[in-house]
């Protein structure tokens, strides 16, 4: 039997499933895999944290060090996030440049972070116009084993919960201090299969899926931030559904991103 043929199989398979509202892993359609998170997993970074949710996981790491303010921003300090998808997490990856799901994951972290303000970057300009923190998100995907966006965003506000910023060992302060982080922001993907809309897609299901939505929440109840992607549509109702459900789960996920049990 052909790879297509054992693809389209699992395909029929999963929505079928997923029209009685089941899953191959028996989870619910609102019903997330386990999630864990390791705060300081690497302690030679300024920040870092480990996710995992279900057997996906990925490492954020944070790096902040002095650097030149843009021109059109003097006063603020620079954000930049950076996803790494390496071949041994998963056999569709492949070495070389950025791949388009590596530039989509690193960009709707990063959105995220800058629609909910979660860093007040004017708080890490030290000299405007001549000096300020640079503060780097580098997110590392271990294993892939679907919703990349969701483990990727809650490790990378993790890390950034967590982060110290290096005064002392450049000699800009007296003493180190943590990174303020004003909101803490989360993202929930939902896949459509068929007539159903679920939470947390593993990879098989990501595969038979006939679109998805990732929605960005904060702590205040904001809907800072949407994707969509793969091929499909979303009524208007849909997008409600699932702003309600994002709404809910991001309380729990949020939990999880400052050290506690989700």
């Amino acid at each position: 039997m052909t790879p297509e043929v054992t693809a389209e199989i699992r395909t029929s398979h999963i929505l079928d499933l997923a029209a009685e509202g089941k899953r191959l892993d028996g989870r619910g359609a609102d019903e997330y895999r386990h999630v864990e998170v390791v705060p300081g997993f690497v302690t030679t970074a300024d920040g870092s944290a480990l996710v995992r949710i279900g057997d996906t996981a990925v490492l954020a790491g944070v790096k902040l060090e002095p650097g030149k303010p843009f021109p059109d921003t003097p006063n603020a300090g620079v954000l930049t996030t950076n996803a790494e998808l390496i071949p041994l997490s998963s056999p569709v990856f492949e070495p070389g440049p950025p791949q388009p799901g590596a530039i989509e994951v690193s960009r709707v972290v990063d959105r995220a972070i800058r629609a909910a303000e979660a860093i007040d970057l004017t708080r890490l300009c030290v000299t405007p116009g001549e000096k300020t923190w640079v503060c780097y998100v580098d997110l590392h995907v271990l294993d892939h084993s679907g919703n990349l966006i969701d483990a990727a965003m809650l490790a990378g506000v993790s890390a950034l919960a967590h982060a110290i910023v290096p005064a002392k060992r450049f000699g800009i302060a007296e003493s180190d201090y943590p990174l303020d982080l004003q909101h803490v922001p989360v993202e929930c993907t939902f896949v459509r299969l068929g007539d159903t809309l679920v939470i947390d897609p593993t990879f098989d299901e990501e595969l038979a899926a006939q679109g998805r939505l990732t929605i960005a929440t904060d702590e205040t109840g904001r809907v800072v931030a949407m994707q969509k992607g793969l091929v499909g549509a979303f009524s208007p109702d849909d997008v409600r559904e699932v702003v309600r459900r994002a709404l809910i789960h991001g309380d729990r996920l949020r939990i999880a991103a400052r050290g506690g049990k989700p």
